[in-house]
């Protein structure tokens, strides 16, 4: 610890993803509930182009509005965290300037405090996908949630599948297209998506919050699908469609190691055709989240989240989707979110709400297991 004696948690949001700013909106929720008497809070946000910029402690300019949200600019001073650790084993900070052309001064540098533990906030790719976890690694930090692996494979959403297929897992049938297989061969990719049926639905394989994805009923549609999902990832997966219910079920991994199933959510869409990015952020006249959900299945399904997450190699928290057939007590996972929000609509913290974890404690109950984990390989 540093200057004070309470821990130090550098909470980091923003980043380089189309999600910049649900992330900023994740940190909101993330300050305001962390109990700054217990922790000594320093926010750091991500710039679009990757700049580490210091932050106001202030919860309240980063919640998302109606016409959108907040954005991390650069603001002349800057801040990362030095090679190697200190004596005591810990990460330190250093604050800068940087010219013109985006070079440090070597005038401005100055220390700042040691940190105990990252609260890394970062949707998408460049952050919930391994990248920030591999850098946190390299410096010797201890960080909230998923590891290297863990982060990278369930970020992959065929990765995600072949891991849970292997497994024993059902994930329900589904193609891979890259951009490399689209170019050379559209007819031979077309041919071999047809298997599946319709209607389909149309995914980046690495974009999270339902960016670019499009649920296709006319087979006329799948080619200008599979071109607006390479607009946020060269690679596409797309998934035969199935009934069922949405079922949600958060896990939450304990200081001792011992995980937690949630009850389980559900989400009901009546006005629009999926649960979209805009149901999900921008208002909720569409969508009707009911937790815990009515299930006569509940404990096989919260069973089949927990051997996802151990599958992954996962640690923290992860939310575990699943399409659920109430009459055959059949379910498939659709996907594995290693870092699931935390915004005013967000079901995880809704679902360990339920757990007996209401959001102060389960912000809390998140520090404090990752301030018990050794750095490096475990």
């Amino acid at each position: 610890m540093s200057f004070s004696d309470r821990p130090v948690v550098l909470v980091l949001f923003g980043g380089q993803s189309s999600e910049h700013e649900i992330s900023c909106a994740t940190a909101a929720g993330v300050l305001e509930a962390i109990d700054q008497t217990r922790w000594e809070v320093i926010p750091v946000g991500i710039t679009r182009d990757g700049h580490w910029v210091p932050q106001p402690n202030d919860p309240a300019r980063y919640r998302l509005g109606e016409t959108g949200g907040y954005e991390v600019l650069s603001q002349g001073e800057q801040v990362s965290f030095l090679s190697g650790t200190t004596s005591d084993g810990h990460p330190r900070l250093v604050y800068f300037q940087v010219d013109e052309e985006g070079r440090p001064l070597a005038e401005s540098l100055h220390p700042g405090p040691v940190v105990d533990v990252v609260f890394p906030l970062l949707h998408g790719p460049f952050g919930e996908d391994g990248t920030l976890q591999g850098l946190l690694e390299l410096s010797g930090v201890r960080y909230v949630g998923c590891g290297v692996s863990a982060s990278a494979v369930a970020m992959d959403k065929r990765l995600t599948k072949t891991v849970l297929e292997d497994a024993g897992i059902p994930v329900g049938r589904w193609e891979g297209v890259s951009a490399r297989q689209w170019q050379a061969d559209r007819e031979g990719v077309l041919a071999r998506l047809d298997r599946l049926g319709l209607p389909v639905f149309v995914k980046p394989c690495r974009a999270g919050s339902s960016l670019g994805i499009t649920r296709v009923t006319d087979a006329g549609e799948l080619a200008a699908a599979i071109e607006a999902a390479h607009e946020h990832d060269p690679q596409v997966i797309v998934e035969a469609a199935h009934a069922g219910r949405e079922i949600e079920c958060g896990i939450l991994q304990l200081p001792g190691g011992e995980l937690v199933a949630s009850p389980l959510g559900e989400i009901t869409v009546t006005d629009a055709q999926f649960y979209d990015y805009e149901s999900k952020y921008f208002g909720q006249g569409g969508v009707q989240l009911s937790c815990p959900a009515q299930v006569n299945h509940a404990a096989a399904i919260q069973e089949a989240a927990r051997v996802s997450f151990e599958a992954l190699g996962a640690e923290g928290l992860a939310r575990v989707d699943f399409f659920y057939q109430e009459e055959t007590g059949s379910y498939i996972v659709n996907e594995v979110n290693t870092l699931p929000g935390f915004t005013p609509y967000s079901m995880y913290p809704t679902m360990l709400a339920q757990a007996g974890y209401p959001y102060p404690k389960l912000v809390a109950t998140l520090l404090e297991e990752a301030m018990s984990r050794p750095v490096g390989l475990r």
